[in-house]
Protein backbone atom coordinates (compact mmCIF):
# COMPACT_ATOMS: atom_id res chain seq x y z
CA UNK A 1 0.00 0.00 0.00
CA UNK A 2 2.26 2.85 1.08
CA UNK A 3 5.83 2.20 -0.02
CA UNK A 4 8.68 4.94 0.88
CA UNK A 5 12.20 4.13 0.00
CA UNK A 6 15.10 6.38 -0.18
CA UNK A 7 13.20 9.43 2.02
CA UNK A 8 15.77 12.30 2.80
CA UNK A 9 14.78 15.88 4.51
CA UNK A 10 17.30 18.68 5.14
CA UNK A 11 16.52 21.42 7.01
CA UNK A 12 18.93 24.24 6.60
CA UNK A 13 22.51 22.42 7.31
CA UNK A 14 20.82 19.97 9.50
CA UNK A 15 19.33 16.12 7.76
CA UNK A 16 16.58 15.71 9.38
CA UNK A 17 15.77 12.43 7.75
CA UNK A 18 18.42 10.04 6.49
CA UNK A 19 17.83 7.61 3.56
CA UNK A 20 14.31 6.07 5.34
CA UNK A 21 13.42 3.05 3.77
CA UNK A 22 9.22 2.32 4.93
CA UNK A 23 6.39 0.29 4.23
CA UNK A 24 2.67 0.29 5.69
CA UNK A 25 0.43 -2.48 4.42
CA UNK A 26 -3.61 -2.39 3.83
CA UNK A 27 -4.84 -3.21 6.78
CA UNK A 28 -1.95 -2.82 8.85
CA UNK A 29 -0.66 -0.13 12.24
CA UNK A 30 3.09 0.89 11.92
CA UNK A 31 4.03 2.53 14.65
CA UNK A 32 7.04 5.48 14.31
CA UNK A 33 8.85 5.57 17.72
CA UNK A 34 12.13 7.04 18.90
CA UNK A 35 13.11 10.35 21.04
CA UNK A 36 12.42 14.13 20.53
CA UNK A 37 14.20 15.19 17.20
CA UNK A 38 14.57 11.72 15.44
CA UNK A 39 12.19 12.72 12.25
CA UNK A 40 8.92 10.85 13.16
CA UNK A 41 6.25 14.33 12.92
CA UNK A 42 8.87 15.52 9.84
CA UNK A 43 8.32 11.90 8.07
CA UNK A 44 4.44 12.16 8.54
CA UNK A 45 4.43 15.62 6.94
CA UNK A 46 6.45 14.25 3.98
CA UNK A 47 4.45 11.68 3.59
CA UNK A 48 1.23 14.18 3.50
CA UNK A 49 3.38 16.51 1.18
CA UNK A 50 3.16 19.60 4.22
CA UNK A 51 7.03 19.03 3.96
CA UNK A 52 8.97 18.43 0.32
CA UNK A 53 10.84 15.62 0.45
CA UNK A 54 14.03 15.03 -1.29
CA UNK A 55 15.18 12.15 -3.28
CA UNK A 56 12.57 9.96 -2.45
CA UNK A 57 10.19 7.49 -4.12
CA UNK A 58 6.65 7.60 -1.84
CA UNK A 59 3.43 5.56 -3.38
CA UNK A 60 0.40 5.02 -2.12
CA UNK A 61 -1.40 1.77 -3.85
CA UNK A 62 1.12 2.07 -6.59
CA UNK A 63 0.33 6.06 -7.20
CA UNK A 64 3.26 8.49 -6.74
CA UNK A 65 1.87 10.64 -3.49
CA UNK A 66 4.06 13.59 -5.48
CA UNK A 67 2.32 13.16 -8.23
CA UNK A 68 -1.62 13.54 -6.83
CA UNK A 69 -3.64 16.84 -7.19
CA UNK A 70 -4.10 18.14 -3.71
CA UNK A 71 -7.67 17.49 -4.26
CA UNK A 72 -6.81 13.33 -4.62
CA UNK A 73 -4.44 13.62 -1.66
CA UNK A 74 -6.69 14.54 0.67
CA UNK A 75 -9.23 11.48 -0.38
CA UNK A 76 -6.15 9.08 -0.22
CA UNK A 77 -4.58 10.73 3.37
CA UNK A 78 -6.29 11.51 6.69
CA UNK A 79 -3.73 13.67 8.98
CA UNK A 80 -4.11 14.20 12.68
CA UNK A 81 -1.71 17.13 13.64
CA UNK A 82 0.56 16.63 16.49
CA UNK A 83 -0.40 20.47 17.52
CA UNK A 84 -3.90 21.30 17.82
CA UNK A 85 -4.38 25.14 17.99
CA UNK A 86 -6.63 26.69 15.99
CA UNK A 87 -8.45 30.05 15.98
CA UNK A 88 -11.56 28.38 14.21
CA UNK A 89 -14.77 28.78 16.21
CA UNK A 90 -16.93 26.46 14.41
CA UNK A 91 -18.57 24.11 16.17
CA UNK A 92 -17.13 20.22 16.84
CA UNK A 93 -19.68 19.00 14.41
CA UNK A 94 -19.00 21.36 11.70
CA UNK A 95 -15.43 20.85 11.99
CA UNK A 96 -15.63 16.75 11.73
CA UNK A 97 -17.91 17.68 9.14
CA UNK A 98 -14.78 19.46 7.60
CA UNK A 99 -13.54 16.05 6.82
CA UNK A 100 -15.84 15.10 4.04
CA UNK A 101 -14.81 18.07 1.69
CA UNK A 102 -12.39 16.04 -0.56
CA UNK A 103 -15.93 13.66 -1.00
CA UNK A 104 -18.60 16.28 -1.97
CA UNK A 105 -19.27 18.86 -4.72
CA UNK A 106 -20.93 21.43 -2.34
CA UNK A 107 -23.75 20.00 0.03
CA UNK A 108 -23.20 17.54 2.33
CA UNK A 109 -25.66 14.22 1.42
CA UNK A 110 -27.50 12.29 3.99
CA UNK A 111 -24.69 9.82 3.79
CA UNK A 112 -22.16 12.71 4.60
CA UNK A 113 -24.05 13.51 7.82
CA UNK A 114 -24.41 9.54 8.39
CA UNK A 115 -20.61 9.19 8.29
CA UNK A 116 -20.16 12.21 10.82
CA UNK A 117 -22.54 11.28 13.16
CA UNK A 118 -21.25 8.13 13.21
CA UNK A 119 -17.88 9.20 14.09
CA UNK A 120 -19.02 11.22 16.94
CA UNK A 121 -20.90 8.64 18.92
CA UNK A 122 -17.31 6.15 18.01
CA UNK A 123 -15.64 9.04 20.14
CA UNK A 124 -17.98 9.73 22.47
CA UNK A 125 -18.24 13.79 21.50
CA UNK A 126 -21.94 13.83 21.60
CA UNK A 127 -21.44 16.19 24.46
CA UNK A 128 -19.19 18.00 22.85
CA UNK A 129 -20.84 18.35 19.21
CA UNK A 130 -22.88 21.57 19.71
CA UNK A 131 -19.69 23.67 21.34
CA UNK A 132 -17.28 25.98 19.73
CA UNK A 133 -13.76 24.22 19.00
CA UNK A 134 -11.73 26.94 20.01
CA UNK A 135 -13.73 26.49 23.62
CA UNK A 136 -11.99 22.64 24.07
CA UNK A 137 -9.10 21.70 26.23
CA UNK A 138 -6.11 20.11 24.10
CA UNK A 139 -7.34 16.70 24.93
CA UNK A 140 -10.66 17.66 23.24
CA UNK A 141 -9.59 19.23 20.39
CA UNK A 142 -7.55 15.91 19.76
CA UNK A 143 -10.27 13.64 19.67
CA UNK A 144 -12.21 15.58 17.29
CA UNK A 145 -9.32 15.83 14.98
CA UNK A 146 -9.36 12.46 14.91
CA UNK A 147 -12.90 12.29 14.31
CA UNK A 148 -12.33 14.25 11.39
CA UNK A 149 -9.69 12.00 9.87
CA UNK A 150 -11.98 9.24 10.57
CA UNK A 151 -15.10 10.55 8.27
CA UNK A 152 -12.14 11.80 5.35
CA UNK A 153 -12.35 7.65 4.92
CA UNK A 154 -8.65 7.69 3.30
CA UNK A 155 -6.40 5.08 2.08
CA UNK A 156 -3.88 5.76 4.62
CA UNK A 157 -4.16 7.53 8.06
CA UNK A 158 -1.45 9.38 9.23
CA UNK A 159 -1.49 10.54 13.41
CA UNK A 160 1.01 12.93 15.01
CA UNK A 161 0.93 11.72 18.81
CA UNK A 162 -2.39 11.20 18.77
CA UNK A 163 -2.61 10.19 22.80
CA UNK A 164 0.03 12.76 23.85
CA UNK A 165 -2.81 14.89 25.56
CA UNK A 166 -5.27 11.95 26.47
CA UNK A 167 -6.41 10.56 29.70
CA UNK A 168 -5.64 6.93 29.58
CA UNK A 169 -9.31 6.25 29.08
CA UNK A 170 -9.21 8.02 25.60
CA UNK A 171 -5.71 7.65 24.60
CA UNK A 172 -7.22 3.36 24.87
CA UNK A 173 -10.41 4.85 22.77
CA UNK A 174 -8.40 6.69 19.91
CA UNK A 175 -5.74 3.72 19.87
CA UNK A 176 -9.01 1.30 19.52
CA UNK A 177 -10.72 3.68 16.74
CA UNK A 178 -7.05 3.55 14.75
CA UNK A 179 -7.68 -0.68 15.15
CA UNK A 180 -10.75 -0.03 13.74
CA UNK A 181 -9.78 1.66 10.93
CA UNK A 182 -6.81 -0.35 10.07
CA UNK A 183 -9.09 -4.12 10.44
CA UNK A 184 -12.25 -2.35 9.32
CA UNK A 185 -14.36 -3.67 11.79
CA UNK A 186 -15.93 0.12 12.05
CA UNK A 187 -17.98 -0.56 9.13
CA UNK A 188 -19.90 2.42 9.71
CA UNK A 189 -17.12 4.67 9.53
CA UNK A 190 -14.11 2.52 7.52
CA UNK A 191 -13.85 2.92 3.85
CA UNK A 192 -14.92 -0.43 1.55
CA UNK A 193 -10.98 -1.40 2.15
CA UNK A 194 -8.69 -1.91 4.71
CA UNK A 195 -6.64 1.33 5.49
CA UNK A 196 -2.88 1.70 6.68
CA UNK A 197 -2.16 3.73 9.96
CA UNK A 198 1.05 5.28 10.38
CA UNK A 199 1.49 6.49 13.79
CA UNK A 200 4.41 8.85 15.26
CA UNK A 201 3.74 8.12 19.24
CA UNK A 202 6.03 8.11 22.36
CA UNK A 203 4.07 5.96 24.44
CA UNK A 204 6.29 2.81 23.65
CA UNK A 205 4.00 0.62 25.68
CA UNK A 206 0.73 1.94 23.32
CA UNK A 207 3.18 1.54 20.47
CA UNK A 208 3.66 -2.11 21.61
CA UNK A 209 0.57 -3.16 22.18
CA UNK A 210 -1.33 -1.67 19.26
CA UNK A 211 1.13 -1.31 16.36
CA UNK A 212 1.44 -4.84 14.15
CA UNK A 213 4.76 -3.61 13.16
CA UNK A 214 7.32 -0.35 14.55
CA UNK A 215 10.01 1.70 13.13
CA UNK A 216 12.42 3.03 15.81
CA UNK A 217 14.30 6.60 14.56
CA UNK A 218 17.27 8.11 16.00
CA UNK A 219 18.81 11.19 14.29
CA UNK A 220 16.56 10.93 10.76
CA UNK A 221 18.05 6.82 10.15
CA UNK A 222 15.53 3.92 10.80
CA UNK A 223 17.66 1.66 13.93
CA UNK A 224 15.32 -1.27 13.93
CA UNK A 225 11.99 -1.97 12.62
CA UNK A 226 9.67 -5.22 13.21
CA UNK A 227 7.43 -6.94 15.78
CA UNK A 228 8.01 -4.88 18.87
CA UNK A 229 9.81 -7.76 20.43
CA UNK A 230 12.18 -7.57 17.97
CA UNK A 231 12.65 -3.65 17.74
CA UNK A 232 12.17 -3.05 22.38
CA UNK A 233 15.06 -4.75 23.18
CA UNK A 234 16.57 -3.45 26.12
CA UNK A 235 20.15 -3.18 24.16
CA UNK A 236 18.27 -1.13 21.59
CA UNK A 237 16.43 1.37 24.29
CA UNK A 238 19.25 2.21 25.76
CA UNK A 239 21.01 3.14 22.24
CA UNK A 240 18.64 5.27 21.04
CA UNK A 241 16.52 7.07 24.38
CA UNK A 242 19.98 6.86 26.87
CA UNK A 243 18.25 4.56 29.42
CA UNK A 244 18.16 1.16 30.56
CA UNK A 245 14.79 -0.32 30.65
CA UNK A 246 13.07 -3.57 31.50
CA UNK A 247 10.87 -4.80 28.62
CA UNK A 248 8.33 -7.56 29.00
CA UNK A 249 4.30 -8.33 28.88
CA UNK A 250 1.29 -8.91 31.44
CA UNK A 251 0.08 -11.99 29.47
CA UNK A 252 -0.39 -10.17 26.01
CA UNK A 253 -0.19 -6.22 27.14
CA UNK A 254 3.60 -5.34 26.76
CA UNK A 255 5.21 -3.00 29.14
CA UNK A 256 8.42 -0.83 28.81
CA UNK A 257 9.25 0.48 32.39
CA UNK A 258 12.56 2.74 32.25
CA UNK A 259 14.93 2.14 35.27
CA UNK A 260 17.56 4.71 35.14
CA UNK A 261 19.67 7.22 32.54
CA UNK A 262 22.51 6.11 31.44
CA UNK A 263 26.02 7.79 31.95
CA UNK A 264 26.65 9.86 29.24
CA UNK A 265 23.68 10.57 27.70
Amino acid sequence: MLNISGLHYRHGNRLVLDDVDLQVGAGEIVCLVGPNGAGKSTLLKCVNRILSSQHASMTLDGTNLQGMSRRDLARAVAYVPQHTGSSMSLRVADMIALGRAPHRTWNSSERDRRIVLDAIERLNLQTLSLRSYDELSGGERQRVLLARALVQQGRLLLLDEPTSDLDLHHQLEAMTAAREVANNSADNIADPQRSGVLIAIHDLGLAARFADRLVMLREGRVVAQGHWREVLTPRHIEAVYGVSARVGSDGDIPYVIPLRASSGQ
